[in-house]
């Protein structure tokens, strides 16, 4: 097992994986460690829909890509075909997705917007809690994972085609196998361009 600041300076976001399956006790350990995360009010707002099945995959990709492309469409934009087919096949030829969803049931309710607004700032903030154990959790393991934000941009489209009932609304998507490829350490600001300075905060280093 590595340790916990290894894990989490080496994971990387795989985009490229192995055709091997991955084992479904690996996938379930995965999904364990995401259900561990710390949440407001121990709600646990995240709901995991994981699929293996080709069908189901492709579909869900290429549901998403129309959408993306229509997007573009829109926004007076062309896209080569090649450029869409990459963005299905990598979704589709991922071994393992997993769905990520957020839900405010075990939420506080408020009848005024401005706290409604805030508490779901809340679960959203927790479901992030959720999949960086979940991506944190596969590298430890041994796995590739990638967090697509494609679900967010056409929920109902994804919400269609993967059956999700209206209490649940789909956020990311994370894609997960062995890795076939072994991506760059990326940039990465430095702890002094991220953390705050004023006349209170502390002097680090």
């Amino acid at each position: 097992m590595l340790d916990l600041f290894e894990v989490i300076r080496e994971r990387r976001s795989v985009r490229k994986y192995q055709p091997r399956a991955v084992p479904n006790n690996l996938v379930e350990e995965v999904l364990a460690a995401a259900g561990w995360a710390p949440s407001a009010h121990n709600a646990q707002p995240w709901r995991y829909i994981v699929s293996t099945d080709a069908e189901v995959k492709r579909g869900l990709a290429e549901a998403m890509a129309g959408a993306w492309a229509t997007d573009i469409a829109r926004d007076g934009l062309k896209i080569e075909a090649k450029m869409l087919s990459t963005r299905i096949d990598r979704v589709a030829n991922a071994p393992v997705l997993i769905l990520a969803c957020l839900t405010m049931q075990g939420m506080n309710e408020f009848s005024d917007d401005k706290r409604t607004s805030v508490e779901r700032d809340l679960a959203m903030q927790s479901l992030g809690a959720s999949l960086q154990n979940l991506l944190l959790a596969a590298h430890a393991k041994g796995l590739g994972a990638c967090w697509f934000c494609a679900p967010g941009f056409c929920k109902n489209i994804v919400r269609r085609v993967m059956e999700i009932p209206e209490e649940v609304e789909p956020e990311g998507l994370i894609a997960m196998g062995y890795a076939a490829e072994n991506p760059p350490v990326p940039q990465r600001k430095m702890l002094y361009d991220y953390c705050f300075k004023n006349k209170w905060a502390i002097k680090l280093g």
